[in-house]
């Protein structure tokens, strides 16, 4: 670490004033700063990207509440996860590092805040990585089927469950390639996303809307309840519905990409935090508009939640089953398909960026083992080792689904979109919290709550707590050890990572880490 005076006399020598406020964080410009405004905003509203998480786990708000989990429970959860973001802007504009949450963390409460912190953002952004990777491949599968019939048979034996693991790791090749080659490309790359998901919802909605005459009215989309859990209806209200919140909760996430990137960003104190707010708001609307198109058309509801390999292997309430039955196998339905699985590819690039910069980030300070070689930069200033381990680490989380439920539906994708939701929320509740506890003594940055942080930071503390309890419960009764018909393959594993990991790293804190670990490391002097 410098000297306090050959620090100050290190920043006054700064002319930029992005360079010289991150010096007086205590770090030293690595990255190139190339990123502007819009496009760190567009980075986390690529990862939210209303096209991945609206698609891929529409089945759980739909076996688990209905249409009711969408019409009523996505705009109320929208709200709660808003103020959550407000929360974390007023963070992300006074400390713009690329350690986002987990420097807020730490220099709120302590290197202990910081390491727990710390690991549980990177898990929740490598599951991300992993879920949003995984998803895409039903509709890749899909689309390639539709163009050559005979491959649903022929490749890999017809194994779905293993032709889609394998274009899994195609797709996380694909993004790694992207992410590896330098920042302004994937500047570029997600400032195409944004326009792609906007134009591309625009055409969906509007195909949903007049390429068909079979529509729903209001009142069934508000009223109707669904419950295929195998669970009584009699839990439907607090325990069915909330596990249905799980589509929104998951796909409203990620935005934290927006803090990541900040030491990218030209006047990342106000950009970073606006680009996470923005974020949210602009999918929350457009997220709800898309949504409730599908159910507009949601005519053939027992074909929608049938599930039978021969016939409708997509059922089981997935979204594809339900553009089907609506659209047919024609080019409404084909364009849909296209439009998605783009959007779907632009958001996994963009997750594994925010997780390789966290990596990056949380290298630097020392707290990651052999963190010297992920915190390297290659000569375009990207931390390539770091881009490659987040993309194994998202490999390694979904092995599991190899293994193929009952309903044949891949139990372990539900399971790590949960482990991305509970990480991920819990890293954000933890800097809230101190920031709450710290009051008026927090020193603001440019953009701020004023007097309003007490309420929201309350709010936004509770709702984690309990969307965290809700997202490890058991998403069938043959997921649970004792049931009669029990099986592994129907197990909700978040908690067995997300406790598993939680366990590792307060026994590794313990025992070494509080020795060594001291927060963020000022990198001044290297």
């Amino acid at each position: 670490m410098l000297p306090q005076r050959l620090k100050e006399e290190y920043i006054l020598a700064i002319n930029d004033a992005d360079e010289k406020r991150l010096a007086e964080l205590g770090y030293k410009q690595e990255l190139n700063r190339t990123w502007s405004s819009f496009s760190n905003f567009a980075i986390s509203f690529s990862i939210i990207s209303i096209l991945a998480g609206c698609f891929t786990t529409f089945a759980q708000a739909w076996n688990y509440g209905g249409p009711v989990a969408i019409s009523i429970g996505w705009p109320l959860i929208s709200l709660f996860i808003l103020i959550i973001g407000f929360c974390m802007s007023e963070l992300a504009s006074a400390y713009p590092t690329s350690g986002g949450i987990y420097w807020w963390a730490s220099k709120l409460g302590g290197a202990k805040a910081g390491f727990f912190t710390g690991w549980l953002n990177l898990i929740g952004l490598v599951a991300v990585t992993a879920s949003v990777g995984y998803g895409v491949t039903g509709f890749i599968n899909n689309l390639i089927g539709l163009y050559s019939p005979g491959y649903a048979k022929s490749f890999m034996g017809g194994d779905y469950i293993k032709q889609q693991f394998f274009i899994f790791l195609i797709v996380i090749l694909f993004a790694t390639l992207v992410n590896v080659y330098s920042g302004p490309l994937l500047s570029m790359f997600n400032n195409i996303s944004v326009w792609w998901h906007v134009f591309g919802a625009v055409i969906i909605v509007g195909i949903l809307i007049f390429g068909t005459d079979k529509h729903q009215t209001l009142n069934w989309m508000f009223t109707t309840k669904i419950n295929n859990s195998g669970f009584s209806d009699n839990s439907y209200w607090y325990f069915i519905l909330p596990l249905g919140f799980l589509l929104t909760q998951y796909t409203i996430t990620g935005f934290d990409a927006s803090a990541h990137l900040s030491e990218e960003t030209h006047d990342a104190h106000i950009s970073a935090a606006k680009g996470i707010w923005k974020s949210i708001a602009y999918s929350a609307i457009g997220g709800y508009i898309l949504l409730m198109s599908f159910l507009y058309v949601a005519t053939n509801t027992d074909y929608i939640s049938s599930f039978d390999p021969a016939v409708n292997p997509y059922g089981g309430g997935q979204i594809i089953a339900l553009l089907y039955s609506a659209l047919g196998s024609g080019t409404s339905f084909k364009l849909i398909m296209i439009i998605t699985t783009a959007g779907q590819i632009f958001c996994v690039t963009a997750c594994l960026t925010s997780c390789s910069r966290m990596m990056y980030a949380f290298s630097r300070d020392g707290a990651v083992p052999m963190g010297r070689l992920w915190k390297k930069v290659n000569s375009h200033h990207v931390p390539v080792n770091a881009v490659i381990a987040s993309a194994i680490g998202g490999i390694a989380m979904t092995l599991p689904a190899l293994w193929k439920s009952p309903t044949g539906v891949p139990t372990a994708f539900y399971a790590v979109v949960s482990v991305a939701v509970i990480a991920l929320y819990l890293a954000f509740m933890i800097p809230i919290y101190l920031r709450l506890k710290a009051g008026d003594s927090f020193k603001v940055g440019a953009w701020t709550l004023g007097a309003k942080y007490k309420w929201m930071c309350t709010l936004a503390v509770a709702e984690i707590a309990i969307i965290s309890v809700y997202f490890i419960l058991p998403f069938s009764p043959v997921g649970i050890p004792g049931h009669k018909d029990f099986t592994w393959t129907a197990v909700n594993y978040a908690p067995i990572i997300t406790g598993g990991a939680l366990i590792i790293l307060w026994a590794w804190w313990s025992m070494s880490a509080k020795k060594w670990f001291t927060g963020p490391r000022s990198n001044l002097n290297t």
